[in-house]
């Protein structure tokens, strides 16, 4: 199935209106106004167009949704005053799109548009995004004889190509003024991407498995039905090879391709394996790039210069209309929840995009998420399986018990962990240390009073960053400097407890002289392009040591990492959250496999205080299934998902006293109007405050969207005009 824009003509009578959905920042505006549209623009308006019209004494954007000759309106109707775009940037499958979105996210139908779009899409005054064009220089006279050597020079280029003027400038400003005033040569503007990334990496190709030819011919034998698999391949088994094979035979049918990936620290190496093997043919979408990236990107896929994007979440809006597969790599990751509004799940996007064009969508993970499992274990989802590596050797992993290395005195590193590194330094080989935390140190505590030094904002410590000697809070990003004191009891007597990537890091040079270290966290990945330069730097042995938090978990693959080591591999444990299990297996079982992904064995060793939790014991054991079996007992009992569905509620204020009482009043009213929904709080969140305001949730679990959604509706709008009283609705979040 192919979707064209949606235009209507203008073959209409005397008058022609427009249904248009215009940009204000306001809850209780939700619908649509009409416009009447001025015959200079009657054969140029169509649906999906962005227009200027007079809104409320000003001037706003909006979408045209709808054309129409026949409007039944009491009131005047004002002209729209100009058309923004020459084509439409809303498809009439992405108007649908967005529709589905309000619906099922329960936000405005603007909000969903515009998440949809880029920012030179959006619609929004005074955003002026456009194309980049560099001046070239063409040659016109060539039987031209130079004066002088130089404008030999300058012909010579231009004989065999167009060339940049700048560069020409360099040989001499004056000859090829002289040649363009002569007219031997002219000059034209060339509209140029401003985002070009090229491969370090030449494609070879392999030699498949069974098992990857086996799950090729199941996808293949499907692409033209709407059918989900789940993919769930152990680490190292080929995912991706499979998924290009899948792609290359969609593209021959003349279709198009999403690549999705959970983050943008994997953009840069799958974008390096896609480019070697499809070429140009990638488009990149992610929220690294600046708004004039984003905006050339998006024209090669509204241009049909590319068949395939890769991206983070966002990318699953890709103008393609000629879609032939959707792929969710790394599926279980909870980045593809947007977790602002709208609070779209990205899965659910790709379904209901999957479906409109008949297609198949492969969710891709070795360690999918229970609610993905379980619906592929009741046939909603069709199982693949990769069972083996494709150098056939798991990691071997090993469980270190800190409180024992903690009496022998190692409190960061344990001594097997500390003997290896040696080892595998010793060989040429790489290591990879993973601490989910970041900065120097996460506690600062006066030892005489216990005040713990908060910020002024949020409820929660200040991290100590030693590079830049700050305090930081990592929510609203309050930063001050290091205190002396304490600002309670003016005590100087002053504690630093806890441990980030910072200070593993500075430990690791102690001890190893070695040791070339990097770091990858959320510090050292603020700048454009540094996840693509540490990757490559670490991929070409420029470092043997890589440090970092969560995002280093992941999809990387480096042929020479044989060692990784998890430092705190239970901390996730400690987060109140029923997914804490799910959570601690995946990081564990994802960073593990990074380890001896080629011809050499790897080893991977978790330390940790609680050695027998069942997510640690099984992660040792490389056991889904008993994992999998084991949570399930769990969600079971406490009425969890997959066995419930889970909707929160968030109520936020700067007025405590006014939130408890709104909050009861919420919660009174779901008891008094809903049935068999068990309703849990109100209660504060996890973080109490945030960005100086107070944080209440309510949980709700209920077996059918329907027993709750009316009433979900009646207490946002309840709740629309309040200035006092902000209400947030997640349904199936990922977080509570």
């Amino acid at each position: 199935m192919t979707f064209s824009i949606s235009i209507k003509y203008n073959d209409y009578g005397d008058n022609m209106y427009a249904s248009v959905l215009v940009e204000i920042k306001s809850r209780n505006l939700d619908k649509t106004f009409t416009y009447k549209i001025p015959n200079q623009l009657r054969n140029k308006a169509f649906v999906g167009m962005r227009v200027l019209v007079p809104f409320n004494g000003r001037q706003v954007e909006g979408f045209i949704l709808d054309i129409c000759e026949d409007v039944k309106i009491e009131y005047e109707i004002k002209d729209i005053i100009k058309l923004v775009d020459d084509h439409p940037v809303l498809t009439e499958e992405m108007i649908k799109l967005g529709e589905y979105i309000s619906k099922k996210t329960l936000c405005n139908l603007i909000h969903a548009y515009q998440t949809m779009l880029p920012a030179a899409y959006k619609a929004h005054k005074n955003i002026n995004i456009k194309e980049k064009y560099i001046t070239y220089l063409r040659l016109l006279d060539s039987t031209y004889i130079p004066a002088n050597a130089k404008q030999s020079s300058i012909i010579d280029i231009l004989k065999r190509n167009d060339e940049n003027k700048s560069l020409l400038t360099k040989i001499s400003p004056s000859c090829v003024k002289t040649l363009l005033n002569k007219r031997v040569i002219e000059e034209y503007q060339k509209e140029v991407y401003r985002y070009n990334v090229s491969t370090q990496s030449e494609y070879k190709k392999v030699q498949l498995t069974l098992e990857q030819q086996n799950v090729i011919n199941r996808v293949v034998s499907n692409l033209n039905k709407f059918t989900p698999f789940l993919l769930h391949g152990v680490t190292g088994s080929g995912k991706t090879e499979v998924y290009m094979n899948i792609i290359d035979k969609v593209l021959s049918q003349g279709k198009e391709v999403i690549m999705l990936v959970p983050e943008i620290s994997l953009t840069p190496q799958m974008v390096d394996i896609f480019k070697s093997r499809f070429k140009d043919d990638v488009a990149i979408l992610h929220s690294g790039l600046s708004d004039g990236e984003k905006y050339d990107e998006y024209r090669k896929i509204e241009r049909k210069e590319v068949s395939i994007v890769i991206g983070a979440r966002s990318a699953i809006f890709a103008p393609f209309t000629n879609l032939g597969l959707i792929v969710l790599d790394e599926e279980h990751s909870e980045t593809y929840k947007q977790d602002s509004t709208p609070r779209y799940d990205t899965i659910d996007v790709a379904i209901k995009r999957a479906k409109t064009y008949n297609i198949p969508l492969i969710l891709g993970s070795a360690t999918p998420s229970i609610e993905s499992y379980t619906r592929a274990k009741n046939s909603i989802y069709e199982l693949l399986e990769l069972k083996n590596r494709i150098n056939k050797s798991m990691p071997e992993i090993k469980i270190i018990d800190m409180k024992e290395e903690l009496k022998r005195g190692n409190k960061i590193l344990s001594k097997e962990l500390i003997d290896d590194i040696n080892d595998r330094l010793s060989k040429d080989e790489q290591v990879i240390l993973l601490l989910n935390r970041r900065g120097y140190q996460t506690t600062i505590v006066c030892k005489d009073c216990g005040e713990t030094l908060k910020c002024p904002n949020c409820d929660i410590p200040l991290t100590y960053h030693k590079d830049g000697n700050k305090l930081n809070c990592h929510y609203c990003n309050y930063t001050t400097r290091i205190v002396t004191s304490c600002p309670n009891c003016k005590s100087e007597n002053i504690a630093s407890y806890g441990m980030g990537t910072e200070k593993l890091e500075e430990e690791v040079k102690k001890i190893f002289n070695n040791a070339k270290t990097v770091r990858m966290d959320i510090d050292t990945t603020r700048t454009k392009g540094s996840h693509q330069s540490i990757f490559n730097d670490f991929k070409n042995k420029k470092y043997n040591v890589l440090i970092g938090t969560q995002m280093i978990s992941k999809g990387l693959d480096f042929k020479s990492v044989t060692l990784v080591g998890v430092i705190n591999g239970d901390s996730t444990l400690n987060i109140p959250d029923f997914r804490s299990g799910e959570r601690t297996f995946s990081l564990l079982s994802q960073v593990s496999g990074r380890a001896g992904r080629f011809e050499k064995n790897g080893k991977v060793i978790i330390q940790c205080f609680n050695t027998t939790h069942y997510s640690i014991v099984y992660t040792s054991k490389n056991d889904y299934d008993s994992f999998y079996n084991e949570e399930m007992k769990l969600r079971k009992k406490l009425k969890y998902p997959p066995y419930y569905n889970l909707c929160l509620i968030k109520l936020v204020s700067k007025d405590l006293d006014q939130l408890n009482v709104e909050a009861m009043k919420v919660k009174d009213y779901l008891v008094n109007n809903t049935k068999d929904v068990i309703i849990l709080g109100p209660s504060f969140s996890i973080i109490s405050k945030t960005f100086n305001k107070y944080n209440m949730q309510i949980l709700l679990k209920y077996k059918n969207l329907n027993q709750v959604y009316e009433h979900l509706k009646f207490i946002i709008d309840k709740y629309r005009t309040s200035k006092n009283i902000l209400i947030d609705i997640d349904l199936n979040p990922r977080k509570i």
